[in-house]
């Protein structure tokens, strides 16, 4: 089977029939990544020749989009899994990249820190050297999976060499590493991210992923681009599920003394079109993006920062819209709107947030140096 045919039925099978309970308990979407490790999902972006599908960031983003259609928070998992995993494939052992490739991990970034906070590509932590042996020390202020990640791609401070920041390979059970309980919040309410402390976590200096004080440009040019599209994705994803259920719940819902639908007044018809064709220009960047890189295009970098600010952003708005079609029956979870609304808050707040990408992008633009 394909993956975008297993996708299809795990979407429609699992994720959507976990959705409601996985918002409602702030609960972990465990069923949801059982199914996709026994369909092989997780080993989608690692290489064939150690047991993964061999795919890129275009088959990661039309997967994480098709989950974000019933899941914002199951897609926010597998999204930090897939930018974990790409650095696990480029700088990891054949043996770690097998284990991932068969679904053996799952795996996420633990960047953001609480001093430097939505600065991810500047950490605060240190690592300091113990023989053979590594001793890290931090506040990461946000990981996604925290609680059930099998492994982090954890930053520090250079161990000793010149850069901003190193990587390692982190086993969650790691002495020293400490997870708050689950995410409690508005939206995503799912994904489990929440601060974790290492107090003196010692891991072998062969954990090392990538150069000492080389970590900057692995954020950049590996983490970066695939998770920006997987990002824009998610929110894709999302805005994609409001419209499937505000168009329903338009066409469902009747004026008995009229007998008419909603769906028959031409500003409900205006609203929706309004939230596809935004929608649509989203995708569209999202996909001339992937295309940038799988070309090498020069714009490429440019359309990288670009398509999350530009989803993010239209993420909200189609919400606010898919809130307004609704009316007062938007606020029943029932309708699939209201659950969407709060999970497309993410997008803009999550780093890079889209006011440091509109930055980026303006510097870009005037010919600064972006980072």
């Amino acid at each position: 089977m394909s993956y975008l045919d297993s996708t299809e039925h795990i979407a429609t099978q699992v994720v959507a029939a976990n959705a409601v309970a996985v918002d409602a308990n702030a609960g972990f979407p465990a069923a949801s990544l059982a199914a996709l490790r026994e369909a092989g999902l997780l080993g989608l972006i690692s290489a064939k020749e150690v047991g993964g599908r061999g795919e890129g960031p275009r088959a990661a983003a039309l997967v994480v989009e098709r989950i974000a259609r019933e899941c914002a928070s199951t897609a926010m998992v597998l999204c930090m899994h897939y930018a974990a995993t790409a650095v696990l494939e480029k700088h990891g052992s054949v043996a770690l990249r097998t284990q991932n490739a068969r679904g053996e991990h799952l795996l996420t970034l633990a960047f953001s820190e609480a001093g430097s906070r939505s600065h991810f590509w500047a950490p605060v932590g240190t690592a300091t050297a113990r023989g053979d042996s590594v001793e890290l020390s931090a506040r990461k202020s946000w990981v996604t999976s925290a609680n059930h990640a099998t492994a982090y791609v954890w930053s520090s401070r250079p161990l000793a060499g010149d850069g901003a920041s190193s990587l390692w390979w982190v086993p969650r059970t790691t002495p020293g590493i400490a997870a708050r309980p689950g995410f409690d919040g508005l939206g995503l309410r799912g994904n489990d991210s929440t601060p974790v402390l290492a107090d003196r976590a010692v891991v072998p200096r062969s954990h090392l992923l990538g150069p000492d004080g080389g970590g900057l440009p692995v954020m950049l040019e590996t983490v970066l681009p695939i998770f920006n599209v997987m990002t824009a994705a998610c929110s894709i994803g999302v805005m994609g599920g409001a419209t499937d259920a505000a168009c329903k719940h338009v066409a469902a819902t009747r004026y008995e003394h009229l007998d008419q639908a909603l769906s028959s007044l031409p500003t409900i018809r205006a609203y929706l079109a309004r939230m596809r064709i935004a929608t649509d220009q989203a995708r569209c960047l999202m996909l001339d993006t992937v295309d940038a890189l799988e070309t090498s295009r020069p714009d490429a970098m440019l359309r990288v920062l670009e398509c999350k600010a530009a989803a993010a952003e239209a993420a909200t708005q189609v919400l606010d819209t898919a809130m307004r079609v609704c009316g007062g029956a938007a606020f029943r979870k029932e309708v699939g709107v209201e659950r969407r609304f709060r999970d497309a808050r993410a997008g803009t707040v999550m780093a890079p947030t889209t006011d440091q990408l509109y930055d980026f992008i303006g510097k870009a633009l005037c010919g600064l140096e972006v980072f």
